[in-house]
């Protein structure tokens, strides 16, 4: 959740840490480690596409988070007119029909992305025990349909324990102190180690582990981690890999905007040529929250994302300009107080981007998106005459990749030893793993599924 933008909250809280000289900012996280490789292929977008994904922050089980974020933000920030609102007359639930509703739709029509379940919401209650003013039936049948409906095509992720006061580790009891040094939103405001922030973001992994849902990654509630970026971004990885074992852990946190790279970024890459690698992979939104906003009671302006015709608004800049394009808003605003204006807009713009772009762009969700990003660019490659060899730290489907070759040359495809039959296609949207394509310029473009360890393509 953010209170103007995410970006603007981030900038807001970063003055102050940042004049603490207190860790990095996001560009100067250490990247790391990376393999050699020769000029001669370039690794695609997977299937030549262009990324779609769509990140829903402040979503949980039943807990409408703008009614009961509101007045614990006031008590924080009492001279902040955008608390002065009358949440008292907003719904404290947003209901699992509406979420029935919402992911069935997007089901339909290939939707994927990120789907935020903080674990102790506003701190009514804790997901994997009970949820005061709701049955444990209600909370049983929601978390149920979490995991029916959303997880096969949404990434869970924890938006912190409880996206709004600061939880004592050792009481599991928000400080009693009330003040911005005790929201989640503005934590830390100081120095932490990445052993201390580990263990504040394994405490809600392990409550949305206790609920059998699956997570590889963790969303920040607005200017969390601010000031201790680097340390952030190891901790992800610390408390993912400890409490799930994910391969690959990722997170969000930033909005690239402008003319800045929508691309995931690979950060803290260690132990590349050993038997334990290890990396985070920082996947940045696209665009701002410009249906209902994190409250649910803005206009929603869904035009600012793709206009009826898809020929104007920030996806459309994003995908004719060939960058992955994320979406990005909050779930009070899809649902916006039961007038549900946020999803009617959210359904124009997914059905205009369709009808126009559905054969230049691919759904993703963010583990998936960082699973590619892994192997595109950590995967060693080497060419020597008509024969490239490339040696993976991670599978990856549809990986693919483009190559110099002459006029009448047939690719031929060893993944892990074992041939791989290639079927030429003539159309660039009939690309796919399996498949490769003539292009100008005596290039052609394969995609397969890149297993892990040694592959050998002949030319």
């Amino acid at each position: 959740m953010w209170h103007r933008t995410r970006r603007d909250f981030l900038k807001l809280v970063g003055v102050a840490a940042g004049s603490a000289g207190l860790g990095l900012r996001a560009s100067e996280t250490p990247a790391g480690e990376r393999p050699r490789r020769g000029p001669d292929v370039e690794i695609l977008q997977p299937e030549d596409r262009v990324p779609l994904s769509f990140f829903i922050d402040d979503s949980t089980c039943l807990v409408n988070m703008g009614h009961f974020c509101m007045p614990q933000f006031a008590a924080a920030w009492p001279d902040r007119e955008i608390y002065k609102k009358p949440w008292k007359t907003w719904p404290r639930e947003i209901p699992d029909a509406f979420l029935r509703e919402f992911g069935t739709w997007c089901a339909e029509h290939g939707v994927k992305g990120k789907f935020s379940i903080v674990p102790y919401p506003c701190c009514v209650g804790w997901l994997d025990r009970e949820l005061p003013g709701w049955s444990r039936e209600d909370l049983r049948d929601s978390l149920k349909l979490v995991r029916e409906l959303m997880v096969p095509r949404w990434d869970i992720h924890p938006e912190m324990i409880s996206h709004t006061r600061v939880i004592d580790l050792k009481t599991g009891r928000p400080f009693a102190e009330v003040s911005s040094a005790t929201m989640e939103n503005s934590y830390p405001q100081g120095h932490k180690s990445v052993d201390e922030l580990a263990a504040y973001l394994a405490y809600a992994l392990r409550i949305l582990k206790n609920c059998d849902i699956p997570c590889e990654g963790i969303t920040t509630p607005g200017g969390f981690g601010n000031g201790v970026e680097s340390e952030l971004s190891q901790a992800v990885e610390e408390s993912v890999r400890d409490v799930y074992g994910a391969e690959i852990p990722h997170y969000f946190k930033y909005v690239s905007g402008g003319k800045e790279s929508t691309e995931p970024k690979l950060e803290h890459v260690k132990g590349l040529e050993g038997s334990d690698l290890r990396l985070t992979v920082n996947l940045p939104a696209s665009t701002d929250d410009w249906f209902g906003g994190w409250d649910g009671d803005r206009p929603s302006e869904g035009h600012r994302y793709s206009s009826d015709d898809a020929t104007s608004g920030r996806m459309v800049e994003l995908i004719e300009r060939g960058t992955p394009a994320i979406m990005l808003c909050h779930w009070p605003g899809l649902y916006c107080n039961g007038t549900k204006r946020g999803f009617e807009d959210l359904r124009r713009v997914i059905l205009a981007l369709e009808g126009r772009f559905a054969d230049r762009t691919i759904w993703m969700k963010p583990n998936e998106l960082a699973r590619y990003w892994a192997a595109k660019e950590l995967t060693g490659i080497e060419k020597e005459g008509a024969e490239i060899t490339f040696r993976a730290p991670f599978a990856s489907p549809r990986f693919t990749v483009r190559v110099g070759a002459r006029g009448d040359a047939v690719p031929a495809l060893k993944a892990g030893g074992v041939p791989v039959e290639l079927k030429e296609v003539t159309r660039a949207k009939d690309l796919e793993s399996g498949t490769w394509i003539r292009g100008k310029g005596a290039k052609i473009t394969i995609c397969f599924d890149l297993p892990k360890g040694k592959s050998l393509l002949r030319l």
